[in-house]
């Protein structure tokens, strides 16, 4: 007598039906959750999300000070980093950080330096500018030259004229960066308007105006 059982050389239908069923709800379960995984998550404009909008006040962006209010005195030809800070839906302040692309270049020239194309009604006395602070080329946040000679991008060697608009001067951006309207509320520096022009990473303009068209019917 062997010590080996002899296997079943059949297998019931049943259990092929069974075994072929689980097998089609383990694929198919793997198969859901591989697509759900590479989903893109559904895009929720809240206000942490929105652009600078108007009434936005300005505080710094750099951590040992992220949500100070800027001051005046604070500014000069050296870059500034600062972020809008508006309204939240319950009425509380919100920093809006959550789209990075917000991030704002603040500069103070002395009187006379700022030329066109800037815009000079957008800015405070003719002294004071900001800017999207995000390069046009690749979307890295730009950083003082360290030639002392205007805007230099880390990531492709972009450069830019914040005296003249922010016009690029040299590397791969294809525009300038996008001006923000600014102004003087006492003490502190609050946003206008929308950007004068299309910020990154927006690369037509009617698809820029549409998504602020989107924000004003949100906050209607």
């Amino acid at each position: 007598m062997t010590r080996y059982k002899r296997k079943d050389p059949e297998i019931t239908r049943r259990k092929f039906i069974n075994a072929a069923m689980g097998g089609t709800v383990a694929v198919g379960g793997i198969s859901l959750l591989s697509t759900l995984g590479t989903a893109n998550p559904v895009f929720r404009l809240t206000r942490d999300k929105m652009p600078p909008l108007k009434g936005d006040v300005l505080v710094h962006a750099e951590e040992s000070k992220e949500g100070q209010i800027i001051k005046v005195s604070e500014l000069s030809d050296q870059l500034v980093r600062a972020w809008p800070m508006g309204k939240g839906e319950d009425g509380s302040n919100v920093i809006r950080k959550g789209d990075p692309n917000n991030i704002l270049a603040l500069f103070r020239f002395p009187k006379g330096q700022l030329v066109a194309p800037t815009n000079l009604e957008a800015t405070v006395d003719g002294e004071i500018v900001a800017y999207s602070d995000v390069c046009t080329h690749a979307g890295c946040s730009v950083a003082d030259s360290d030639q002392g000679d205007g805007m230099k991008c880390p990531c492709h060697s972009g450069q830019f004229d914040p005296k003249r608009g922010c016009i690029v001067t040299g590397g791969p951006p294809p525009r300038a960066l996008a001006q923000l309207p600014v102004q003087l509320d006492g003490e502190q520096l609050v946003v206008s308007d929308f950007f004068l022009a299309m910020p990154y990473p927006y690369i037509a303009e009617s698809e820029w105006e549409s998504f602020k068209k989107e924000v004003e019917e949100q906050l209607a």
